[in-house]
């Protein structure tokens, strides 16, 4: 099982570390991959070493694609050579699951691979969905993560672990999905609680 997770500068922090986190206790390959190997920085944060450019990329039974900045997605998304967007197309050919979340789910349907598909992102970018791909079905109730055939897309920041956490379960089974999940101790009650807010604009730059 290897998981490929193409990054970039700017990305959150959490889309690529909880999962990581996850995957690495149920004894998952997870390789980290850039457009060119070298430093990427996340969101407002430190920078990470990535040994491995898209053209030596193995091939990924799941592509797990991390939200963003959103002027690094808008960037990624209107790069006329497409480099990132192809990439995401030529790992899906043979990607049993091919996974997003947060904002990721836009960099999937900028690329054409939501298309028909029911899926769901980050509250506040449901509109971009909406507005900028008609051709994606948009799951109802603002789900932790949604799986619709082989695409497995995720709501906000951490809404990664609990589908990192269903991916294992897929693959491995429930008792090795309870198990990551008593050794990371994920067990969420958060000290307040809140509504999700109705969006009604794309914060994404046109």
């Amino acid at each position: 099982m290897i998981i490929g997770i193409p990054v970039y500068d700017q990305v959150d922090l959490l889309d690529v570390t909880g999962p990581y986190e996850m995957f690495r206790w149920a004894k998952f390959e997870i390789e980290l991959v850039a457009e060119r190997p070298g430093l990427v920085s996340f969101r407002d944060s430190f920078s990470f070493q990535v040994m491995k450019g898209f053209e030596h990329a193995a091939t990924y039974d799941v592509l797990w694609v991390p939200g963003g900045d959103p002027a690094a997605l808008a960037k990624l998304m209107g790069d006329h050579k497409r480099s990132y967007l192809d990439f995401l197309v030529r790992q899906s050919r043979s990607a049993k699951i091919v996974a997003s979340v947060c904002e990721g789910a836009l960099l999937l349907a900028a690329a054409g691979l939501l298309d028909g598909y029911e899926a769901t992102t980050h509250w506040a970018f449901i509109p971009c969905l909406r507005e900028r791909f008609p051709k994606v079905k948009i799951a109802p109730r603002h789900p932790r993560f949604h799986l619709d055939r082989n695409r497995l897309t995720g709501g906000g920041i951490s809404s990664g672990l609990d589908e990192a956490l269903k991916r294992i379960e897929i693959h491995c089974g429930i008792e090795v999905a309870r198990e990551v999940q008593q050794t990371t101790q994920y067990c969420p009650k958060p000290p307040v609680t809140s509504r999700i807010p109705r969006a009604t604009t794309c914060p994404l730059p046109a």
